[in-house]
């Protein structure tokens, strides 16, 4: 017996067999649930339909989540195919590469709009369409970052998008909890994806989480993936409007140096 046996998820944002939305599809697979694909891309198609393979999904689905009529088209599909959904994933993010790195006053109006539409308002977008198909006890995740709180180096412009979507997942939260829909985001530790490896400053950022984090490592796919099925189960009925950190608490601290740094001075 899964904890999600006989639960219906769909997550967006596969992109290959590294990221964070492949490390929740399969743990949610692994527990019982009935796993749906989406991907952002042509390109990607000759990678996630391999992985959807693995986990015997029979909707694959191409989606650009900043257009309404492909969004559309997908949970038109997948109303049809399953006629219900009880676990949404949204693991996406973008920035155009020029917006990320440098001076953060130099992000340009066109990146900042294209950052918060993909990153941020696809959230609002899948859930207005999700809305119908969930029942009490559906649930929706997502997938943040620290910086949302605090600068991190070269972040930019996806730090803002983070914090929207943290704020986001709020509203969210509050508009479809009297129908028992739960809402929740992971801000997980830096993670070496196809994303994030796009990001100037993740090298730093995964050298200090290592050095400085209470856990002294770096997470992986699957410590998210885990996080994952504990929202899509009943284990969280009780929580939604949350960011659950999973960063090996990284996020506790004030001071990142390390005992043996702060001896030295």
């Amino acid at each position: 017996m899964g904890l999600l046996d006989g639960k219906i998820a769909l997550v967006f944002g596969v992109a290959n067999k590294d990221s964070i939305g492949w490390g929740i599809a399969k743990r949610l697979h692994a527990e019982g649930a009935t796993i749906a694909l989406s991907y952002a891309s042509e390109t990607l198609a000759k990678r996630v339909k391999p992985l959807a393979e693995e986990v015997g999904a029979t909707f694959v689905e191409l989606c650009d989540v900043g257009s309404d009529e492909q969004l559309d088209a997908v949970f038109a599909k997948f109303a049809e195919q399953y006629g219900r959904l009880d676990v949404l994933v949204h693991s996406v993010a973008y920035a155009p590469r020029e917006d990320l790195g440098g001076r953060f006053l130099d992000v340009s109006r066109e990146g900042f709009k294209i950052a918060m539409d993909i990153s941020a308002y696809s959230l609002i977008a899948m859930c207005k369409r999700a809305e119908g198909l969930m029942q009490p006890g559906s649930t929706v995740m997502s997938m943040s970052y620290y910086a949302a709180e605090k600068v991190m180096p070269k972040y930019n412009v996806m730090a803002i998008a983070k914090a929207a979507l943290e704020n986001i997942t709020r509203y969210l939260a509050a508009d479809l909890g009297p129908k028992g829909v739960r809402v929740n985001a992971i801000s997980a530790g830096p993670i070496k994806t196809l994303a994030a490896m796009g990001v100037p400053g993740i090298r730093a950022m995964l050298r200090f989480n290592e050095k400085s984090s209470p856990l002294r490592g770096n997470v992986s796919q699957d410590d998210v993936g885990k996080t994952a099925v504990y929202l899509a189960s009943d284990l969280s009925t009780g929580v939604t409007g949350e960011i659950i950190y999973v960063d090996c608490g990284y996020n506790i601290l004030g001071l990142t140096a390390t005992e043996e740094e702060i001896a030295q001075f």
